[in-house]
């Protein structure tokens, strides 16, 4: 893993990887997603900001759960929400 941009992200020892790849939420609604991004804290799979409802960010912000993963494959990083950093893996 690449050095930690921020302590949330230095606080990963371990990527929980998408059990299912479609958003958890959009499921519910009948929403559309464009990506998938994985809560680092719970393990739900929720969709990107380029998604219409942006469940990912709105998960984060409403649980304070600040890391998430790409879903998506061949991609392999993180980001924290609210300092806004990346980091590889």
């Amino acid at each position: 893993m690449s050095p930690p941009a921020c302590e949330h992200l230095g606080a990963i020892d371990k990527v929980t990887p998408a059990r299912r790849y479609e958003c958890d939420e959009c499921v519910k609604i009948g929403g559309e997603w464009v990506h998938l991004r994985t809560c680092q804290e719970r393990g739900g799979t929720h969709c990107c900001d380029n998604s219409p409802n942006r469940h990912a960010t709105r998960h984060a912000r409403v649980t304070g759960h600040p890391v998430i993963a790409s879903a998506e494959p061949g991609e392999r990083w993180l980001y924290c929400c609210p300092d806004e950093a990346f980091a590889g893996y």
